[in-house]
């Protein structure tokens, strides 16, 4: 929620002209605070546009094939389908996602450790299938600062119901990465700069190392 007042303000005071509407993707949890946002949203007198899907229907289905667990890639993957498909039928060109500091270097740890790759989520992407833009307004911010801030300001927060909450990989680096921050407090400020740091990449290249042999 704070990314629609962050984008609210940035509206009013920079002057600029484009409109903004919310969507929120249901996926299907029980006792979601849908009324809630929808206070919110009146009070901030944006439009809140409310996704009924189907899709923990479909999660809770496959978790029998992947040993009961619910497969939080694929949840991402449908619901960024609805989000998508939402804001083209709305006539949208950006979409603004709420992904923070924190959530890029941990992603970075994900594919190392789970795909043999050093990869994270771009600040921007041009999603050419959409022929739309992706972006991540709140990509340099800590979790900390987004925290404190939404406190500051009474900004709410949304319970999380999702079954996975707490027991999910991202959980565990997420706990990983904070024991590492308390031995070594820079560590956060240079794994963040360190996703744009490209002139200082050194990594092995196998095929170039075999012909030289």
């Amino acid at each position: 929620m704070l990314l629609f007042v962050a984008l609210g303000m940035y509206q009013k005071f920079k002057g600029k002209n484009f409109e903004l509407c919310g969507i929120h993707v249901d996926v299907g949890f029980e006792e979601f605070e849908h009324d809630l946002m929808k206070e919110f949203a009146k009070k901030h007198n944006l439009t809140l546009y409310i996704e009924k899907t189907k899709i923990f229907e479909i999660l809770q289905n496959e978790r029998n094939l992947h040993h009961g667990k619910i497969q939080c890639s694929l949840c991402s993957t449908l619901k960024k389908g609805v989000l998508f498909e939402k804001a083209k039928e709305l006539g949208c060109n950006k979409i603004a996602l709420g992904h923070h500091g924190d959530d890029a270097i941990e992603t970075v740890f994900l594919n190392m450790i789970h795909g043999s790759k050093i990869a994270t989520f771009l600040p921007k992407q041009y999603m050419s299938r959409m022929d739309m833009d992706m972006i991540r307004p709140l990509v340099y911010m800590k979790e900390s600062e987004i925290i404190g801030i939404t406190k500051e300001n009474d900004i709410p927060s949304v319970r999380r119901v999702c079954p996975n909450d707490g027991f999910t990989q991202r959980q565990e680096i997420k706990q990983f990465l904070d024991t590492l921050y308390d031995k070594y407090p820079m560590a956060h400020d240079n794994f963040l700069s360190s996703l744009s740091n490209t002139k200082q990449v050194s990594l092995w290249n196998k095929e170039k190392i075999e012909k030289e042999k």
